[in-house]
């Protein structure tokens, strides 16, 4: 087993593509079959398996979350940071916090389509920890 802590430095709200640092880690582990465990140690952010190849795919996720979680919504109390701080927090427990991916022939198993994304809820830009689990052999 394998463990690996990942900082990433987010421009604020949108989605960063981690499938690249994770291809990295996996590649170097040199296992063969494993998996491959993601862990966001945030509760304003959030893990995305998702579309990688149309940006419009986030653009909308983006929108159904203004709508369904808007800032400054008179419905939350808790606001210390911001307009954005409840939201955020709520976003992220409508998502997630940790992924699995299998890794097989030594490569993340993921679909062609598919890209693993830190996603920020927070307007601001935030330094975000991740620990990486690597297990297999």
């Amino acid at each position: 087993m394998q463990q690996h802590a990942l900082v990433i430095n987010t421009s604020g709200r949108g989605l960063t593509d981690l499938t690249g640092e994770l291809t990295r880690l996996v590649t170097h582990s040199g296992y063969r079959t494993a998996l491959c465990h993601v862990f966001i140690r945030h509760t304003s952010a959030s893990l995305l398996i998702q579309e990688n190849a149309d940006p419009s795919v986030q653009r909308d996720l983006e929108r159904l979350f203004a709508r369904l979680v808007p800032d400054g919504d008179p419905l939350f109390e808790h606001d210390m940071e911001g307009p954005d701080d409840m939201p955020a927090h709520v976003r992220s427990a409508l998502t997630q916090t940790d992924l699995t991916i299998p890794v097989s022939d030594g490569r993340l198993h993921l679909g062609t389509w598919q890209g693993v994304y830190l996603w920020e809820h927070r307007h601001r830009p935030h330094r975000r920890e991740l620990t990486i689990t690597l297990q297999g052999e």
